[in-house]
């Protein structure tokens, strides 16, 4: 049998005014090469610059994830105190994750955009947190090891492939790290996830490493697609 060609979705997130032009170059180089963009995107963006530029590339047929409410706010029901101010739904329960989507979906509907899913800041999401994504009828949750159906508790296993995860190394290295393991996984077949904060775009290496694994994907059979379009296999499950 051959291999089963691979899934390749590439989110990013962190947009913002000041970070527009270079994500809009990204989105432009992405869409020559016919790969989607995922946009992580907080519900406390408001209106401005950056919501519009997503009303476009939605419209695109780019995909659109929650991405948290405010990440400005710590959690208060936070037992770990190491973790970082930015893992908003890292350790909620299900009464607060259950407050902050009420707000997440007011502050979404004053917008007019729909997300097509949930992907928690640093990819963490507590169990109280899943039990509230389907109270609030959330279909899918990207999380850091994989794509779930919250319909069905069913997981897609992957992991995000980004340079935050190495950050403790040099830039050259975590360059040719992303490559060669998205060069690694595209092989492989199934699901291979790349994830890119806005300001790595200001790095002229970084972004051209991760230009260079959606190509080594992409020369490796994979083809583009967004998180909203992932069918989660019942093979599978969490």
């Amino acid at each position: 049998m051959g291999s089963v060609d691979a899934e390749l979705v590439v989110s990013l997130a962190g947009v913002t005014p000041r970070t527009l032009h270079r994500c809009a170059d990204l989105a432009a180089e992405l869409e020559r090469r016919q790969v989607p963009l995922s946009v992580l995107y907080p519900a406390s963006t408001g209106e401005g610059p950056v919501t519009e530029w997503v009303r476009e590339r939605t419209a695109r047929g780019d995909g659109l994830l929650l991405h948290g409410h405010d990440h400005r706010v710590a959690p208060t029901d936070r037992p770990v105190v190491s973790l970082a101010r930015k893992a908003e739904f890292a350790a909620l329960g299900a009464h607060e994750a259950r407050l902050r989507l009420i707000a997440a979906k007011a502050a979404m509907e004053n917008t007019g955009l729909t997300p097509h899913g949930f992907a928690p800041p640093r990819w963490l999401a507590s169990s109280g947190t899943l039990d509230a994504l389907r109270e609030h009828g959330f279909q899918l949750c990207a999380d850091q090891y994989g794509v779930r159906d919250l319909k069905t508790g069913e997981l897609r296993r992957a992991r995000v492939q980004e340079f935050a995860s190495q950050s403790q190394r040099t830039e050259t290295i975590r360059c040719f790290a992303l490559v060669l393991a998205t060069a690694r996984a595209a092989r492989r077949g199934g699901l291979v996830r790349l994830g890119v904060e806005a300001s790595d775009l200001a790095r002229p290496g970084l972004r051209q490493a991760l230009l260079d694994a959606v190509d080594v994907a992409l020369e490796n059979r994979a083809f583009g697609t967004t998180y909203a379009k992932l069918k989660v296999s019942p093979a599978l499950q969490a």
